[in-house]
């Protein structure tokens, strides 16, 4: 975000900006899944990093996405809120139950999710490199972005009603829970 926000200030020119930027963003998604793979592969998952984990991993993305609301790229806002609903929503609902002891099941929807939201990521940071040669004109990439990430905003609004869905038996139990005079 830091970077993309303040590339002048770092001496960073336009031109370089998407090769930094993509540097920056391959680390931060190959580095989350090589933590989901330590962790699997030794035996350290927990049911805190069952929560705590999807959390980060949701903070980043969309702190990536918010910070492509500004120029050059400039999304639409409302768009972005989509991912931050869907994802307070699950996360509120994960930890509610997780401090219930109802453990909440992730869903491959969510991981698809992720899958595609990093990807419009990325390829809105690639559609930067022909911007900033003068190969793609601002609006274009205005429309194109706005695209992409409409595109994962469906399928991000998908996943949410997909993983309320299947869990709403156990949600159905929080919501039991919640009404029982000892709960």
């Amino acid at each position: 975000m830091f970077v993309y926000l303040e590339h002048e200030r770092l001496d960073i020119s336009s031109v370089l900006l998407p090769y930094v930027l993509l540097i920056l963003l391959g680390i931060s998604e190959l580095s989350d899944a090589f933590d989901g793979y330590l962790a699997r592969r030794y035996n350290q998952v927990t049911d805190l990093g069952k929560v705590l984990d999807p959390m980060a991993d949701s903070i980043a993305r969309i702190s990536v996405f918010l910070t492509f609301t500004v120029e050059p790229v400039k999304l639409p806002v409302p768009l972005i809120f989509i991912f931050l609903y869907r994802d307070s929503v699950v996360s509120t609902l994960r930890t509610i139950c997780a401090l219930k002891g109802l453990a909440l099941a992730a869903r491959i929807s969510g991981k698809i999710k992720a899958v595609i939201q990093a990807i419009a990521a990325f390829i809105i940071i690639l559609m930067m490199i022909p911007h900033s040669l003068g190969y793609l004109s601002t609006s274009t990439l205005h429309l194109i972005s706005s695209v992409i990430v409409s595109i994962a905003a469906l399928y991000t609004i998908f996943s949410g009603i997909d993983y309320i869905y299947a869990n709403r038996q156990y949600i159905g139990k929080l919501l039991l829970l919640q009404r029982s005079p000892n709960g």
